[in-house]
């Protein structure tokens, strides 16, 4: 049976169109391996967001060719469409997928490549079939950016506001309940915009959530990243109240400055900030916050980066995605004076690094001696123990059997890691 291989770069929306690509090659007979392992087809999901995602890509894509030289290496995603558009070809990648045909991946790697076709016949007459695990699923319910940062190029590539028809979304989050999975995590680019007026059909974000938290044998529903400015009173009420609901939410901060702020374009500044987080967690205590944080934007001086710190360390951060800014083409933050120079991004942003981390392990420490609900994932390479996500969004290692991937259970958190937490098995749900 041939092996393929998956690993995303970027956005939510990135992981939920891999998640959905894996599925097509199981469809078709794959075998779905870890991405470290040896496979015979590897699919990379790029970024483009920053130079340093164009970068990570590339890697990736080296990496894989590396790990298996007679495998088939594709590239998809943002990345691979400037690769097309630009002309550049990367000698690793036997295979460019147009990132509006992505879904389409299994179709080009059969058509081009077709031995693989034969094997998989092959393993259907010898009657092999791959074997499946589910714990956490993505589902895309909107599309489309119109918002403008003057640093993302997001809303000149997907300018489209839309919304899937809410009877769409119940069907496919009731079909990824049946296949097998205990969570789904929603997810757009704009996701806050979700309504009747994109296309919806009726509800907004919230009323949507209560109508798929009201699907039998769904047990957690986790919201992706969400403007500030869309976190509604509605939607925190409905998180504070429904057991379905995780006490989670990604608010993307990108800035603690205010100035920094306007000059981004962020329809928000600091205070608006704080006193969102506060009235979240007024309503939810212990809510866990995670966020985006842009450095080196320009005209960010020590003062601006300072006042960035200061969020951080007030906040509390469960989990912080931190990076440099670096020039997107055609961006009005592109032609800003003030550019601050690449040595003052890399020693800010190990800085933040450190200033993150420790917030992180301040959020974490609150937990210990209490009991969280984790759905078990898979077994840690480093300590050998069983790992899975809490419904805080807490990274939680403990002793258990393999068996128990896929399933939800009740963990006693017992002390801190250097990435979580560390628990002992108390029941399963």
């Amino acid at each position: 049976m041939p092996t393929a291989a998956f690993t995303t770069l970027g956005c939510k929306v990135n992981q939920y169109e891999t998640q959905k690509i894996l599925e097509s090659f199981e469809a078709q007979g794959f075998e779905i391996v870890p991405f470290d392992s040896p496979a015979d087809v590897y699919v990379v999901n790029t970024c483009s967001v920053t130079q340093s995602a164009e970068a990570k890509s590339r890697q990736t894509i080296r990496r894989a060719a590396r790990q298996n030289p007679n495998a088939i290496v594709v590239m998809t995603g943002c990345y691979a469409q400037f690769t097309l558009r630009r002309g550049e070809t990367l000698a690793e990648a036997h295979l460019v997928v147009p990132n509006p045909d992505k879904l389409r991946t299994v179709e080009y790697v059969l058509e081009h490549f077709p031995h693989l076709k034969a094997q998989l016949e092959q393993a259907r007459q010898r009657g092999e079939t791959p074997v499946r695990r589910r714990s956490r699923a993505v589902l895309k319910i909107q599309d489309g950016c119109n918002i403008y940062c003057s640093f993302c190029s997001i809303p000149y590539t997907r300018p489209v506001m839309r919304s899937v028809p809410y009877q769409d979304v119940l069907e496919e989050a009731r079909a990824m309940v049946a296949d097998g999975y205990r969570e789904i995590v929603l997810t757009g680019v704009l996701i806050g915009d979700y309504g009747a007026a994109t296309g919806s059909g009726g509800p907004d974000l919230a009323e949507l959530c209560a109508m798929l938290t009201a699907i039998e044998g769904l047990e957690r529903l986790r919201i992706s990243s969400i403007e500030p400015t869309q976190v509604t009173d509605h939607l925190i009420e409905l998180t504070a109240t429904n057991p379905k609901m995780c006490p989670h939410f990604h608010i993307p901060l990108q800035s603690g400055d205010s100035r920094v702020l306007k000059a981004m374009n962020r329809p928000y500044d600091q205070a608006f900030y704080l006193e969102l987080i506060q009235r979240i967690r007024a309503r939810i205590p212990n809510c866990a916050i995670s966020t985006d944080i842009m450095v080196g934007f320009p005209g960010e001086d020590e003062a601006a980066f300072q006042n960035t710190c200061k969020v951080v360390e007030q906040v509390e951060f469960c989990r912080a995605h931190l990076f440099r800014y670096s020039p997107r083409p055609d961006t009005p933050a592109e032609a800003m004076r003030d550019q601050v120079p690449e040595p003052v991004k890399s020693e800010r942003i190990q800085q933040l690094q450190q200033v993150a981390k420790a917030a992180a392990r301040r959020y974490a420490a609150r937990f210990i001696g209490t009991t969280e609900r984790v759905l078990v994932e898979s077994r840690s390479k480093l300590s050998g123990l069983m790992t899975g996500t809490s419904d805080h969004y807490l990274q939680v290692e403990f002793a258990a059997s393999p068996s128990l991937a896929g399933q939800l259970v009740h963990v006693r958190i017992t002390d801190l890691t250097p990435d979580g937490v560390l628990g002992e098995l108390v029941a399963l749900q």
